[in-house]
């Protein structure tokens, strides 16, 4: 080969290598993925999670799912049957493809391990907590009485509301299950001021059946469509979930 065509040779291979590394152009390690390979939990809570529970899940529309006491209440199985699932009739939707959702089944395992990271062990110490799901069926009767003593002073004797929203609207409680207000009458709204079940009244810590109990009440006041009478209103099982 003459000396010519060498340098033209090398000037190509000068320009070649120059475009690999000139600004503007995307890095290798910077290429857009598919999204059923995007794997960052960062990623995924923002794109499927954050518009209701809010950035690090310290809560918006929905319940904070990096409080503490949600997080020692919820375990691995009940965060991931809801995430995957969702729950029917309610704003909470399907995530798992398997459920006409969009994530696979590694993406919802990598939500579920994400979510379960903010779990804080040593806190809030040595409390016994209520059960996640009700052991027993609560009794709307007796729930009034428990509304009226734990309750009545924020929301309001009826529930309409008072210092604190109303919690009987009807258009709320349609759009949430008995195990979302069990879950919130436990853990609180903490992010709006309002305390768990320990501190609804001072040194009078809620029982497991008066929390079941209260749900019912709550529940006995949600309006029923006919073609779903009860929809809504369905008990999940122990370690089952919706959030």
């Amino acid at each position: 080969m003459t000396p010519q065509p060498i340098l033209v040779v090398a000037g190509i291979l000068l320009v070649c290598t120059g475009c690999s590394s000139s600004p503007g152009r995307p890095k290798s390690d910077s290429e857009l993925l598919a999204p059923d390979q995007v794997s960052a939990f960062a990623t995924l809570y923002t794109q499927n999670c954050a518009g209701c529970h809010g950035v690090s899940g310290k809560g918006g529309a929905a319940i904070a799912l990096a409080n503490p006491v949600y997080l020692a209440i919820a375990d691995d199985t009940a965060v991931r049957r809801t995430t995957e699932n969702g729950v029917p009739s309610t704003a909470m939707p399907a995530f798992a493809r398997s459920q006409g959702g969009m994530l696979t089944e590694k993406q919802v395992e990598d939500i579920v391990r994400g979510i379960r990271s903010w779990a804080k062990p040593d806190l809030p110490g040595n409390t016994s907590f209520p059960a996640y799901s009700a052991q027993t069926p609560g009794d709307a009767q007796e729930g009034a009485e428990v509304f009226a003593s734990y309750c009545a002073s924020c929301h309001g004797s009826d529930g309409r509301g008072g210092k604190a929203s109303s919690v009987v609207d009807g258009s709320y409680l349609t759009l949430v299950s008995d195990q979302y207000l069990r879950t919130i009458v436990i853990t609180g709204r903490p992010e709006l001021g309002a305390p768990d079940w320990r501190g609804d009244v001072e040194g009078r810590v809620m029982s497991n059946q008066e929390i079941s109990d209260v749900v019912a009440w709550l529940s006995s006041k949600r309006p029923q469509a006919p073609s779903q009478p009860s929809a809504i209103s369905h008990l999940e099982q122990p370690g089952g979930g919706s959030q």
